[in-house]
């Protein structure tokens, strides 16, 4: 396998609601109320999970166990070399049924130190629908001391958070990266894709109305005291603001210094790849992927597909649009 269409790969229960404009960006039927995510070509898991959020294969293996058994075809020797047999990517739809609350992410010296991980979670996000006036919020717009911090989450302040939060109206075809430590929240009616790194790891800071435990689960496991620390409580300035905002069309879609932890290229008409492990969601447009062995797939909006990295060459042919994600630059 080198060339694969992926189904979705919705985990079902999430804590928040969603899921219609998944269906509607696919083309397929409604699955649920509380299914906002699709989990697209994924090695990773649920936090708390054994292998909900694993992609599985058409030979019904887990995309995790077919790298395992063969990292150079699925992910190159380079790869292989610098991440093991992790891709080192995740990617989701993600359709924001209500406003997400307030969270934030652990970097990688933090889930390193604390949490016995690899790596943390930075994230991008690519607006693909937005409903008029839907908005995002990202970082806090002042310094926020540790006690006030502390205060807002054990009372569950909402009204404080947001207002703390620099807030930002988005379109169909905005960018934005999202560097781990922020602190944010995804607004209602927006569909998604976000990139991020290969992990799980969310410090819930709101959790007061959501169908979830919080105080058990809302912590990272190592209790609020402790995982305070990983969210950046310094202001955001403007022009920081506007360096991790940008547009689907721009020669570069997220801040260079986002290739070191995933990259992503938007291909409108026909196009040539070089070979890599990518996942590829299809925008508009029809048209056809070919590779090396003279095989080929045809391609319409909704898809997303995963290609190995011992697919070769890959060529894209017809007038569509899409999106390709790949790991990080070596």
């Amino acid at each position: 396998m080198t060339v694969i269409a992926l189904p979705a790969n919705q985990p079902a229960d999430r804590f928040y609601l969603g899921g219609d404009r998944i269906a509607a960006f696919r083309g397929s039927a409604p699955t649920g109320d509380h299914v906002p995510e699709d989990w697209v070509g994924s090695a990773t898991t649920v936090a708390g999970f054994d292998s909900l959020g694993l992609t599985v294969l058409p030979d019904g293996r887990s995309l995790r166990a077919a790298i395992a058994d063969d990292p150079v075809h699925w992910l190159g020797a380079a790869h292989v070399d610098r991440f093991g047999a992790d891709p080192a990517l995740l990617v989701k739809l993600l359709d924001a049924g209500e406003r997400l609350p307030v969270h934030a992410h652990p970097d990688d010296a933090f889930a390193q130190s604390h949490l016995g991980c690899r790596n943390g979670k930075t994230e991008s996000w690519i607006i693909l629908s937005a409903e008029p006036g839907a908005k995002v919020h990202l970082g806090f717009r002042a310094d926020v001391p540790p006690a006030t911090l502390a205060d807002w989450v054990a009372r569950q302040d909402r009204p404080a958070m947001l207002e703390a939060l620099h807030t930002v109206e988005v379109t169909a075809g905005d960018t934005i990266f999202v560097p781990a430590g922020y602190p944010h929240a995804i607004g209602p009616g927006i569909l998604l894709l976000e990139l991020q790194q290969a992990a799980d790891l969310s410090l819930l800071l709101e959790y007061d109305g959501f169908a979830v435990d919080g105080p058990r689960d809302g912590h990272l496991g190592i209790g609020f005291d402790a995982a305070l620390p990983c969210v950046r409580r310094q202001a955001v300035p403007a022009e920081t603001l506007k360096e991790l905002r940008g547009r689907l069309d721009d020669p570069h879609i997220f801040p260079r210094y986002a290739d070191e932890f995933f990259r992503a290229n938007r291909h409108s008409g026909p196009s040539t790849w070089d070979p890599s492990f990518s996942i590829a969601a299809v925008l508009s447009g029809e048209g056809r992927l070919t590779w090396s062995t003279n095989e080929s797939l045809p391609l319409r909006p909704g898809m997303t597909v995963l290609t190995a990295h011992n697919t070769g060459r890959v060529h894209v042919e017809g007038d569509v649009e899409l999106i390709r994600c790949r790991p990080p630059a070596l």
